[in-house]
């Protein structure tokens, strides 16, 4: 099985751009992805919250709230920080992965509020993940199938 690594100075390069614009998309990309099936669940203590996600092998932080509509981007201290590579958020998420397997191994780390991430992993465990990776557009699914392939 090959070991997809993304090269170190890309890390570099992502971590010094504005993080504005990725979380914007994120937040699009959220609502596209996981709102739908979110909104079916006791979401509500996520609200007024603020989170980060890191992707450590890209450099890249993601800042967001969940409003009452959904996701949206937001620039204060994070309640909650989740940090990660790109292929173990993405075995995360397609549920290839255990989240306990991932955090005890340090592949998966969470600071900040304890029993909000609780509240987020038991979110994450009630959704259906083919159905809302089956809502990423053709290209980003490919991409991501080949990551986790690796």
């Amino acid at each position: 099985m090959l070991n997809l690594a993304f090269p170190p100075q890309l890390a570099n390069v992502v971590s010094r751009l504005p993080a504005a614009p990725p979380s914007l998309a994120f937040s699009v990309m959220a609502n596209r992805l996981l709102w739908p099936a979110l909104k079916t669940l006791d979401w509500q203590a996520l609200v007024g919250r603020r989170y980060a996600i890191r992707v450590k092998d890209l450099g890249l932080s993601l800042r967001f709230t969940v409003t009452q509509r959904g996701f949206a981007p937001d620039s204060g201290a994070p309640d909650l920080t989740i940090s990660a590579s790109a292929r173990d958020f993405l075995l995360l998420l397609s549920r290839r992965e255990d989240p306990d397997t991932l955090f005890f191994s340090r592949r998966l780390v969470s600071e900040g509020d304890t029993e909000l991430g609780l509240t987020v992993k038991n979110l994450l465990d009630a959704l259906d993940p083919e159905q809302v990776l089956g809502r990423l557009p053709t290209p980003l699914a490919r991409a991501a199938q080949r990551l986790m392939a690796t």
